[in-house]
């Protein structure tokens, strides 16, 4: 049985939204899975995580972010393999969604409809951790 986890990377994107300035936290669709997730993936072999975290964002978003703090990590079983999953804080600073193999959807949304529509519990505490490092900046 495999029990080194696999290393992924990702982020908790938001951007201030343009009518009124108000917190929107990004989601994305993945049709393969068909769930509402923060973007990530994998990292390929030697890749540092940050970087990782910013490249699976720009593949699946198509947004350049500008990485924040550091957020908890994830862990839990994807396909009978232990996963592991590190996330910062993003801002989107710049980019637009073009739907692609990955990732079919993108939705900005307030923090507590986005934590609504993600499926997995576990990633509804990111979005928590989002506004707590956020009020702290």
């Amino acid at each position: 049985m495999q029990t080194t986890p696999v290393q992924a990377a990702g982020c908790v994107l938001w951007r201030r939204s343009a009518s009124g300035g108000q917190l929107e936290v990004c989601l994305v669709h993945r049709p393969k899975y068909d769930d509402w997730s923060h973007p990530k993936g994998k990292l390929k072999r030697g890749e540092d995580p940050l970087t990782g975290a910013l490249r699976e964002v720009a593949e699946e978003t198509g947004y350049r972010a500008a990485p924040g703090a550091v957020l908890p990590t994830v862990s839990y079983y994807a396909n009978g393999r232990p996963k592991q999953v590190r996330y910062w804080a993003a801002e989107a600073v710049s980019g637009g969604f073009s739907p692609n193999d990955e990732v079919d959807r993108l939705l900005w949304l307030p923090p507590s409809a986005a934590r609504t529509r993600l499926t997995q519990p576990r990633d509804r505490d990111l979005v928590d951790a989002l506004l707590n490092t956020l009020r702290l900046a």
